[in-house]
């Protein structure tokens, strides 16, 4: 404490710094990331002198910093600062705020800005601040301008308490504090005598009571009201009495993955429910939990017969609804009663179903008498169904030996380390997991951009995860990585290793699979744009190593063991127009023979 106080007392904004710093470490925060610029000077001084009890990074690039800030906030569960100066850098943060709104993710957003008096009137950097990010934050404020009066600064600790507060209640998400600052910025003395501040001041007694126990929200019961503490959810006596159910283990990232695998296990059993798991689902990556676990209903769904033969009576869907447009079309035409289960106050239907949203997490649904046989003709038609199509893709895809994209989400789910973190990106990679990727024990941590579904930030973010956590993998397209290649330069501030999955195929694979794919000009110049890039060369401008992938015995080489340290891209080069036709021919075919 003793060294950090004589910087703070250089000047008003110095010591307003320390407090908004000193406050946040209290509570817990290990993670800053600052982007340089003058306005936010204070703050950078204050931030690295929190060193080693709060890492502080330096990375370029605004929308980089504010994504790889959403992967260390995706990986640990707590918030991440993340600082800029004045003027349009903050706008770069957007994309980011927008992604941890909708997916979840605690941040806190600290934009610095000029002083009321220099603002409309073209002092240079300056933009309206205010509000920048509409009403996607949690909360936002703007802070009074720093004052060496000791109720003001009583005023910033409790606002900034309050901030890290609700970037994790009642949902988590990022909360944003515009920070104005006068001159000078820099730590010289401003001519403000702090001496009498000085001795007025005791940091243990100013400090005292803030803890760094993460809040958890009181979760707001349908039936109860909302401030009642937990207790048990009792199963509804209509879903005992249904034997024709699912639950829908939908896409999510949970930080206590297994917790979360075993509750749905607990419900499925209990039920005798099969349960329909979403590639981005930790239910697949836990597989021997889950008894009734069907991976391939999107290709069981392609076959008319069986999707007419499977519709359920009811669905309990967990988190949100899974990426695939055949699970999604099949619900709409078969209207189920549906229940969602997630604590969020958010509308987890897209489809605008007879739907009850139970504002509750899973794990705290009374789990009855659990029987592993499956009683019910319909759940044993779902594992009968399961069996034979898992059968049919693993045969098919064990037979490749071509490098084809949807054949490296299937290899690789079997092959990483066990608890591997893993960044899927968005497009195509996320489909073919929720495709193909093979039910196993391995524990995968899974992550994904899955809150508004952009590529933006996508290196940065997977760089965020894997920061200071076990080896890490990213699977990625072409044209993902390269929205991101800026990602690239947070290479010597990044601690941890990060081996990334490049599918190269020279443009949008996604764009392949829909309609405007037939028409052509204008398809391939403003859909498919391929950016004819040598992948080798752009990583040597880096100094990142590079290798071209040529047989899936070599990637199988490559990813188990992993390095300790460093990033590398392995390149898997494909062809987009075959890697779309077989899909179009197989992804149909898979279940077309199947009888149940």
């Amino acid at each position: 404490m003793s060294d950090l106080m004589p910087i703070a007392y250089r000047n008003i904004n110095q010591l307003w710094a320390y407090i908004l710093t000193e406050t946040l470490k209290r509570l817990g925060l290990t993670c800053a990331i600052i982007c340089p610029g003058s306005r936010s000077t204070p703050l950078a001084v204050a931030f690295a002198q929190q060193a080693p009890e709060i890492e502080a990074i330096s990375i370029l690039d605004e929308r980089s910093a504010a994504f790889f800030a959403l992967g260390q906030a995706k990986a640990t569960g707590r918030p991440v600062v993340v600082v800029c100066t004045s003027g349009t850098a903050g706008a770069n943060f957007y994309s980011a705020v927008i992604e941890a709104s909708y997916s979840r993710v605690p941040l806190l957003i600290l934009t610095t800005d000029r002083p009321p008096e220099l603002r409309d009137c073209h002092s240079g950097q300056t933009i309206d601040q205010l509000r920048l990010y509409g009403n996607y934050p949690n909360w936002q404020t703007e802070l009074a301008l720093p004052s060496a009066d000791l109720g003001m600064l009583a005023y910033l600790r409790q606002t900034v308490i309050h901030s890290w507060e609700r970037s994790q209640t009642p949902t988590k998400g990022p909360v944003h504090l515009n920070i104005p600052f006068r001159d000078p910025l820099a730590p010289v003395p401003d001519g403000t005598d702090l001496s009498d501040l000085r001795s007025q001041f005791h940091p243990e007694d100013f400090f005292a009571g803030i803890t760094s126990n993460t809040p958890f929200p009181i979760t707001p019961y349908p039936q109860r009201g909302p401030h009642l503490p937990h207790s048990p959810f009792p199963i509804p006596q209509q879903w005992k009495e249904c034997d024709r159910g699912i639950i829908i283990a939908g896409v999510a990232q949970p930080q206590q993955p297994q917790e979360y695998c075993r509750a749905i296990a607990q419900l499925s059993q209990t039920l005798k429910w099969p349960v329909l798991a979403e590639g981005l689902s930790p239910v697949r990556n836990y597989a021997e939990l889950n008894p009734y676990l069907i991976s391939t209903y999107d290709l069981i769904l392609r076959n008319q017969q069986l999707a007419k033969q499977l519709a359920p009576e009811m669905v309990i869907q967990v988190g949100e609804m899974p990426t695939s447009k055949e699970l999604r079309s099949w619900i709409d035409a078969t209207q189920p009663r549906r229940w969602v289960i997630d604590p969020s106050d958010q509308n987890l239907d897209p489809l605008h179903g007879r739907t009850t949203h139970l504002r509750i997490s899973i794990e705290e649904i009374k789990a009855e008498e659990i029987n592993l046989s499956l009683s019910s003709d319909y759940g044993k038609q779902w594992c009968d169904a399961e069996t034979k199509v898992r059968l049919v893709v693993d045969q098919t895809m064990g037979k490749i030996d071509e490098i084809i994209e949807s054949k490296a989400a299937w290899l690789i789910s079997q092959i990483l380390p066990p608890g591997t973190p893993l960044f899927i990106a968005n497009s195509m990679p996320v489909r073919d997991v929720e495709y193909f990727w093979k039910p196993n024990n391995l524990g995968v941590r899974s992550h994904f951009n899955r809150g508004a579904n952009g590529i933006d930030g996508t290196l940065s973010t997977a760089l965020g995860i894997a920061h200071r956590q076990q080896s890490s993998v990213m699977l990625t397209g072409d044209l993902a990585l390269l929205h991101d290649t800026n990602g690239f330069l947070i290479r010597n501030k990044f601690v941890g290793h990060l081996t990334i999955v490049l599918i190269n195929n020279n443009g949008g694979g996604i764009f392949e699979m829909l309609p405007i794919a037939k028409f052509d000009p204008p398809f391939e110049e403003f859909f498919g744009t391929p950016q004819d890039i040598d992948f080798a060369q752009l990583c040597a401008t880096y100094n990142v190593p590079h290798e071209l992938i040529n047989s899936w015995q070599q990637l199988q080489q490559k990813l188990n063991p992993l390095p300790a340290k460093g990033i590398r891209v392995l390149e898997l080069q494909t062809n987009r127009k075959l890697d779309a036709k077989w899909r179009q021919d197989n992804l149909r075919n898979f279940a077309a023979d199947i009888l149940i």
